[in-house]
This record gives C-alpha cells, structure tokens and sequence, in this order.
C-alpha cells in the first residue's frame, strides 16, 4: 500500500518538498503503534515554517509535515482504541521529530491521540485544528483568570489567522468585547464577521515602546511574541492577563518587570504540543459544545497536499486569512 505524501528533504546544501508516495512498511519504521487512514490535515503556522524551510521546526530528516490529523484506525496494539475508531492528533513532536499527517496514512503513537468529540465532525475537527485548540486553552485561561465580560475589552493579536479567528468567535459567544490587532487592516468585514468591535493596526504594538503604557485591555491573546507582547503586557489593566502562545514578530521577550509588580499582570504560557490528555479532551469538549460550525465553514478552505507549498509560501508572508484544511484524497 503506497501513500501520497509530503516528503521534505533536506541535506548540507539543498532544500526540497515534494510529492512522494511512501510505502506502508516505510511508514511503519517510525516508532509507534496505531495505523491511521488520514481523512484531513490543516495547515498551520508551523507546518508553514517547515514546508518552506523558514525555521529551525523539522529536527530530523526526512519528514513528513502535519502537527494535525484525523482519521479512521486501520491497526493498533494499544488498549485505547480498536480498528475503526476516529481520534484526532494535534502536536506531540509530529511535522517535527515524528513523521505527521499530510499524509493519507500516519503511523503514530496511541497516547498521542484521543477520540474525535461527539458533535463535531472529522471535517470540522481539522478546521479547529491546533490552532483552535490553542484558541481555546487561551481562552479557558482567561475565565481561570477571573476576567468576566464586564472587565472590558479584551486584545486578540494575529487576528485573521487560525488562533486568531477561533480565539474571536469563542470570546464573541461568551460576550466579550473583542479587538482584533491585524497588519491586514482591509479586512475588516471578515473580523466583524466573527464578532470583532474595534480594530487597530498590528503595526502600533510592534515597535519599542515605555515599561508601562495607558492601560487599555482587561486580557490578551498574542501570537507575535517580541516587542508586541512586550507593548501588550505594558497596556494590560491593573490585575489583567496575557495568554502567549505564538512567535510570529520573534521569540524574543524585550520587557521590563513593571507591568508584574506594579500592575499584577499574569503572563501566561500556553504549550499545545503537550500538554496532557486531558487537558486536551476538556479542551475538544469545551470546543465542540462552544464554537459556530456555521462560523468554522465560512472561515474555511480545502486545499490538496499539492497546494499545501504556495498556501505555506502566503501564510509565512502575511497573505492569507482564516484556515486551511488538506484533504491528502485530493
């Protein structure tokens, strides 16, 4: 049995993704012990940084790309599952140090899984994907936190990307008033869509700026990381909280202590690769009695693994918005 896939390469000179069909008992050489049929797999962030050799994601050659995955179990030797079953897969190494899912078979580890939640369907699972499980782990934060949509306004930086736009249309159905920081300012209509009452200019928060600044937001969502989330943690109101969970400015953290100790700020970490089982299940059951559907599908675009490089190229560039879903069928 051949399975098509993205195969990237790469050596001391030379680069390359392509298109390759891999032989199931290629496949079964990595560590692991569940088959899968791959129904769908999304495209996220940091599949995009591998695809395009834009980051240090990939640390072992060759590599199939994919942090995500549903699909149907073909075989397994774990306890946890039997033939048939539907799980999900987000994070746990694979796209990294483990083959991933933009294929139309992977071979994964079963406590990387769990089952696909009732009330959402596989297709929908993907269009979440890690980036709205994100989206979710940083807003239960928040209510962990205490900030109730009285508080005020809450940041959401990235916002026409995947954590983005999950992380909007959750606070919109929870009754938080939401601005949305975005470099593509034209796309206003969309983040009004989901729920979105102001806007600004990505671009302002990017920038040095003062220890403390005007307190303006009662939480934050950030995907920058560097000089944004250093601006964002100095504009939190006093007893306020900023989830971080994204790099997309830098990995650099260029603050002072201030906003901590004078303000009572948090700034928590949110880690989606692994984190554990079941703070993953809460997290997918929280997802699927919460989130539109109605909102996910207008958000959404089904791509082929062929289209999986251009698609990659545009998200790394700032071109594109919403999410991306891959069907390795197509």
């Amino acid at each position: 049995m051949l399975s098509k896939a993205i195969l990237l390469e790469k050596n001391q000179t030379e680069f390359s993704c392509n298109i390759q069909n891999i032989s199931e008992d290629t496949l079964l050489q990595q560590p692991g012990d569940t088959l899968i049929e791959v129904q769908y797999s999304s495209l996220n962030y940091k599949d995009a940084l591998a695809i395009t050799n834009n980051g240090p994601v990939v640390r072992q050659w060759p590599m199939i790309p994919g942090i995500d995955g549903v699909g149907t179990v073909i075989s397994t030797s774990s306890k946890h599952f039997k033939a048939g079953d539907k799980v999900i897969l987000n994070g746990w190494g694979c796209g990294e140090t483990h083959w991933g899912c933009m294929s139309q078979r992977a071979f994964l580890n079963a406590d990387w899984l769990i089952p696909l939640p009732a009330g959402i369907t596989a297709r929908q699972s993907m269009i979440i994907g890690t980036a709205g499980y994100t989206a979710a782990l940083c807003v239960q934060r928040i209510l962990e936190h205490g900030i109730t949509p009285e508080q005020g306004n809450i940041l959401v930086t990235g916002a026409t990307g995947g954590v983005g736009s999950v992380a909007i249309i959750l606070l919109t159905q929870l009754g938080y008033t939401i601005t949305a920081a975005t470099s593509k300012i034209n796309d206003t209509d969309y983040l009004q869509q989901l729920g979105v009452q102001h806007i600004i200019d990505s671009k302002t928060l990017s920038d040095t700026g003062k220890p403390l600044q005007k307190e303006q937001w009662s939480a934050a969502i950030d995907v920058l990381g560097s000089h944004s989330l250093a601006n964002i943690c100095a504009q939190i109101r006093y007893g306020g909280i900023v989830t971080a969970c994204g790099l997309a400015q830098g990995m650099d953290f260029p603050a002072t202590v201030a906003p901590f100790i004078l303000r009572g700020v948090t700034l928590a970490g949110i880690d989606s690769v692994m984190a554990s089982r079941a703070k993953r299940i809460a997290a997918w059951e929280y997802l699927a009695k919460l989130l539109s559907t109605r909102l996910l599908e207008q958000i959404t675009q089904t791509i082929s693994l062929n289209e999986c490089p251009q698609i990659a190229r545009d998200m790394i560039n700032g071109k594109i918005k919403g999410r991306y879903i891959v069907d390795p069928s197509l």
